[in-house]
């Protein structure tokens, strides 16, 4: 097979599904897919975020969107989720885990059993149980590709998001079994995000994160677009020999 750089990160013709599609990073993946040629369907907990993503996707791309309010923690939601992008398309070639929480807390000892499971059943089970569901309906037909957003919190866990670090660390080893559970026809990767400028980011403290950054490579937090480079390279053909990986995409945090 020889390399063709002008189809390898070409879409066209495929679906994308991205949880918590509707800001941060899914809003800038849902972005990039939908501009590489995909159709996207875009999940969050706010339908009315999703309607408004999905109608500028549609104005700006010209794709088709399809918005839907899902909370990935509830199990039984996912079902409907899968089936209506399904009824919609026929199809789902790109299933993007992406929806995640990470509530702050004061100290270890104050972490309740409400704020663990949640983070666990947001970070964690739903992106299972989406994949199963998912992953399943590929690699009965033209197979896809699952990526995972994980967090570098699951190699380096700080005291402040122990339950969050937690579960993207099961969501690192899940990449590695997914792979194998629904090779050779569907892949499936991570990408192991560092600190990005996100909306959530607006509340911090501006100074100690800065002189945090000075200690990232880069010395800078990522914009939100610059995690749709790596998206890409696993959602198409460029990434037909990876699976089962997982990408540091951290500006060089240490």
């Amino acid at each position: 097979m020889v390399f063709d750089p002008g189809t390898a990160f070409d879409l066209t013709g495929r679906v994308a599904l991205v949880t918590g599609g509707s800001r941060g990073l899914g809003r800038a993946m849902v972005e990039g897919f939908a501009r590489a040629g995909a159709d996207v369907v875009i999940a969050s907990r706010n339908f009315d975020s999703c309607a408004r993503a999905a109608a500028e996707v549609e104005r700006t791309t010209g794709r088709t969107a399809l918005p839907y309010g899902v909370h990935v923690g509830h199990w039984a939601e996912l079902d409907g989720l899968v089936d209506a992008a399904y009824d919609r398309f026929g199809r789902v070639d790109v299933l993007v885990n992406n929806a995640g929480m990470s509530p702050l807390y004061d100290s270890v000892g104050t972490v309740g059993e409400d704020l663990f499971d949640k983070v666990i059943a947001v970070n964690l089970k739903g992106p299972f149980r989406l994949s199963a569901l998912v992953g399943t309906r590929m690699a009965e037909g033209a197979g896809g590709s699952i990526i995972n957003i994980s967090s570098t919190g699951a190699a380096r866990p700080r005291p402040d998001i122990l339950p969050y670090a937690a579960a993207k660390a099961g969501l690192n080893a899940l990449t590695t079994g997914l792979a194998h559970a629904f090779g050779p026809s569907v892949r499936c990767n991570a990408i192991m995000a560092g600190t990005f400028l996100t909306d959530i980011s607006r509340a911090w403290d501006a100074a100690a994160f800065a002189a945090r950054a000075q200690t990232f490579a880069l010395r800078r937090g990522g914009d939100p677009d610059e995690i749709v480079g790596a998206a890409l390279y696993l959602a198409g053909d460029a990434s037909s020999y990876t699976t089962g990986a997982v990408l540091t995409v951290d500006g060089g945090q240490g």
